[in-house]
Formats: structure tokens, C-alpha cells, sequence
């Protein structure tokens, strides 16, 4: 077993700002590991900033911040913490909505738990999963008659904008029977979280339920951590050896935040803009969910904004070749009334 001393700071690890663009920090020092998370103490800020090292360039470290720099200036100390953001698991968690880092955000009192898991994890070894051999009823007639979902399944619902994906994942969400829901709202905004929780989770869904919230107006650090701390949340209850249902909302806006990070870390754009780090976060990503050794599974629905109608476009084929089925839901059919619009001929199970 480790011995407690080796995660004690026996120094202060200090750097100083050096170049602030947008939210991108750059720092000298100080001689701190990828995904460490940093104090950012500056005289003209009433608290300490915190930030997640995403980088390394030129001998500087690359920062991202949590909250809005505003106040940061140049010279001001950057302490390394010598820990990587870990999310509070437990059952407590159930009904509750939280943010990435397990602040409640329901107005109920602070989540007091034991114990924490780290955001990002390796997937279970391919060679232990169970395979897929059971069916999962979603309540949605749809999918339930010609798309049948596995449990340890991962499927992506693709739609454009406003054809209504994240009102399909309502309904699974409000009628699957499994035993924990674990729903990741990522880049939403901030009137659809309540109506989300009230209407489509309801008083009764929600007991079974954790939501893990990162609206449009955060940091994308903090949007790409809602999803990794719904999988982290979602694992832990695998692990119990429940049946757990991970829903994202959406993959997309992940994407879009992993880009941003990766853009202001230095790396070269690729197809759209997308840096190539998109492409291998989000394989490793959606290969978290899926059955384990145990009893435990991890049930995943990812939805995916395709932009301009365009099904194609980097994200939606890399969603497409990385899960295992996808349900296809047009304008056309949304435009005819036809509700859930879910083009069968398109889909796969």
C-alpha cells in the first residue's frame, strides 16, 4: 500500500503568469504533471483562480482556467496542488444536481462523501466484458419495436438543431428501466436545465437520478469535465453492480469544448477546426461505458448536434464509427409532424 507521505507537498511549487489570451494562461513554472489543477493567486482577485494544466509549450505551462480570469494580471503566482480534479461518488448523490466538480446546484446542502473518483479512468479490458445479451426498454415505441437497445449498449442519437433529440432523450430517460440514471447536460442553457429536471425527469425520476450540469456560459474546461464526471459518477455505480443508464448531452458541445482547450493549448486545427485530441478523447470516452466483469453495466446515449443537416460532418462520423448503433433523426419527418422524426431505413440497432 502507498504510504500517505507520498501525497503530501513537502514544498510549494510556484510560477508566475506570463501571458494571459482569452482563456488561455501561460505560465513559467511551476513543475507541475498534465491535468494537475493550479492556484492562481493574483493581488487584484478576491480568491484564488483555479486552473487545469492542459499543456506544455516552449518550457511554459499551459493553463486553462474554471472561472472567468477576470482580475488576472501578469507576475501573479501560480501554486501547483499536486492533484488532478476528483468527483464525490456515493449514494447520496441520487436526486441531486450538481456540477462537474460535485457542487450541489439544487439549493440542497453540500455532498458530504467518503469517497472520490477521478475524472479521467481507463476503460474495462476488453476480454472481461460480459457481451451484450439482455435488452433494455427505453418506453419509446420507436426505438423499442425496430432499434431494440442492449444493456451496455452505446448509441448516438443524431439530429440537427431543433429537430428534437433532446426531447427523444427525455423519453428514455423517463421510461428505461434500469436502476440509476446518471444525465450530463453539457452546454446547455440555463432555462433548459430546470425544464429538463422538472418535466422530463419529474419528481419520480429524479429520486433514481444524479444530473451533472455545465451550462453554455463555462469555462469549456468545465463542460468537458461534466461529461467525464457523469462517466466517473456512472462507473461508480457500475462498480456497485447496478444497472446504470449514462446519458450525454451532447457529444457535439463536448467536442466543441476539447477544441477550444486544444486550440488555446497550441494544438494545429485539422477538419472544422477540430485539433487533433477530439478524435482520440472521444473513442476513449464513450469506450468507458459498456458491461464489466460484474453484474454492473454502464448503458450509454450520446446526443450529437449534426451541423448544417450535414451527417458527415468530423464529429458525426467520429461518433458514428465509435458507437454501436445510431439513430437518425430527420428534419424532414420532424417538418411532417411525425414525432419522434427517427428515419428507420437511416438508423442502426
Amino acid at each position: 500500500m502507498p504510504s500517505p507521505l507520498r501525497r503530501v507537498e513537502l514544498y510549494e511549487r510556484v510560477g508566475r503568469v506570463v501571458e494571459v489570451k482569452g482563456q488561455a494562461i501561460e505560465a513559467d513554472g511551476p513543475d507541475a504533471f498534465l491535468g494537475e489543477v493550479c492556484e492562481i493567486r493574483s493581488p487584484h482577485a478576491r480568491e484564488p483562480l483555479q486552473a487545469e494544466v492542459v499543456g506544455f509549450r516552449d518550457g511554459r505551462v499551459c493553463l486553462t482556467p474554471f472561472a472567468d480570469p477576470h482580475g488576472l494580471s501578469v507576475g501573479a503566482s501560480v501554486v501547483a496542488t499536486g492533484e488532478a480534479f476528483a468527483v464525490p461518488v456515493g449514494p447520496q448523490l441520487l436526486g441531486r444536481v450538481i456540477d462537474p466538480f460535485g457542487r450541489p446546484l439544487d439549493g440542497g446542502p453540500a455532498i458530504e462523501a467518503s469517497q472520490r473518483m477521478p475524472l479521467r479512468a481507463s476503460a474495462v479490458p476488453a476480454m472481461t466484458r460480459r457481451r451484450i445479451a439482455q435488452a433494455v426498454h427505453t418506453g419509446v415505441k420507436a426505438i423499442d419495436a425496430f432499434l431494440p437497445l442492449g444493456l451496455g449498449q452505446r448509441v448516438g442519437l443524431f439530429a440537427g438543431s431543433g429537430v428534437g433529440k433532446s426531447t427523444l432523450l427525455g423519453m428514455v430517460v423517463r421510461g428505461v428501466d434500469v436502476e440509476i440514471n446518471v444525465v450530463a447536460l453539457v452546454g446547455e442553457r440555463g432555462r433548459e436545465v430546470r425544464e429538463f429536471v422538472e418535466d422530463h425527469l419529474g419528481e419520480e425520476g429524479l429520486k433514481r437520478s444524479v444530473v451533472v450540469v455545465a451550462t453554455a456560459d463555462t469555462p469549456a474546461i468545465v463542460r468537458l469535465s461534466a461529461a467525464y464526471s457523469a462517466t466517473a459518477i456512472a462507473e461508480y455505480f457500475r462498480d456497485e453492480g447496478r444497472s446504470v443508464l449514462l446519458t450525454v448531452d451532447s457529444l457535439t458541445r463536448v467536442a466543441m469544448a476539447r477544441r477550444e482547450i486544444g486550440l488555446a493549448a497550441g494544438e494545429p486545427p485539422t477538419s472544422r477546426g477540430y485539433t487533433p485530441s477530439v478524435f482520440s478523447e472521444l473513442p476513449a470516452l464513450c469506450e468507458r461505458c459498456g458491461t464489466s466483469a460484474g453484474s454492473g453495466s454502464i448503458t450509454g446515449v450520446f446526443t450529437v448536434l449534426v451541423e448544417g443537416d450535414d451527417f458527415n460532418e468530423p464529429v458525426s462520423d467520429t461518433a458514428r464509427a465509435t458507437l454501436d448503433g445510431h439513430i437518425m433523426l430527420t428534419r424532414e419527418l420532424a417538418a411532417a409532424g411525425h414525432y419522434p422524426p427517427v428515419d428507420l431505413l437511416q438508423s442502426v440497432s
